[in-house]
């Protein structure tokens, strides 16, 4: 049997680079570095370049766009996500994380969808909430959520918010351990691409018929 011996300048390289792929944003290097938005950028970053740390006020680590309800009428799911941002809220640049105000209609959805970036959890501040995730074997686990109750989705799962009232709109908080944690709704990237997927692609996938094919893609604006 041969031995095979990893020299420790090799091994400690190694394994740095497994750990920074490990992390879901960069760590910052400084206290703070608030987005500089007034300037355009001369630069594509990773991220907004920082304005001087002695120009720092309170102000750019407050915002207030969270408290206002969103426009659950704009899709045709019922829902709104009105997220914080380098714009909003310039003091969160280089912290790897967001909030976001998740407002659903009456019997509205957020429909399955995943953030490739980002594990999220989500807090229920008004109304009733169905909730759950689908892991990669493809097991569900769900749970209803009343005001002050908490769940949390793994990076990368599809997960989904319905609210199960039929009349009155329910309200949730979320925090995303990512800056740009992303989003794709399962249905909409799937039947509304642009260009679209073949349809023979669809048919096979779904087990449904081209006319059902076309029947989604209209529902869903494609």
């Amino acid at each position: 049997m041969r031995t095979i011996l990893v020299s420790p300048p090799l091994f400690l390289f190694t394994l740095c680079l497994m750990l920074g792929l490990s992390k879901p944003d960069p760590c910052p290097l400084q206290d703070y570095c608030i987005a500089d938005t007034n300037n355009p950028k001369a630069l594509f970053l990773n991220g907004a370049p920082c304005i001087n740390p002695e120009l720092a006020t309170p102000s750019h680590f407050f915002t207030s766009s969270l408290s206002k309800p969103g426009n659950t009428s704009a899709n045709q799911f019922g829902f709104s996500v009105t997220l914080t941002n380098t714009v909003n809220l310039p003091g969160l640049n280089t912290l790897g994380l967001v909030l976001a105000r998740v407002d659903i209609a009456a019997n509205g959805i957020v429909p399955p969808h995943a953030h490739p970036r980002a594990s999220e959890v989500t807090t229920c501040l008004r109304g009733t909430l169905l909730v759950g995730f689908i892991d990669t074997s493809n097991r569900v686990f769900t749970q209803n959520l009343k005001p002050g109750e908490s769940f949390v989705f793994p990076k990368g799962m599809i997960h989904f918010l319905y609210n199960m009232d039929s009349r009155n709109p329910a309200l949730a908080i979320s925090g995303l351990n990512s800056q740009n944690p992303g989003a794709q709704i399962a249905s909409v990237a799937t039947f509304a691409s642009k260009p679209g997927v073949p349809d023979e692609v669809l048919t096979k996938a779904f087990q449904i018929s081209s006319q059902e094919v076309a029947k989604i893609r209209r529902n869903l604006g494609g």
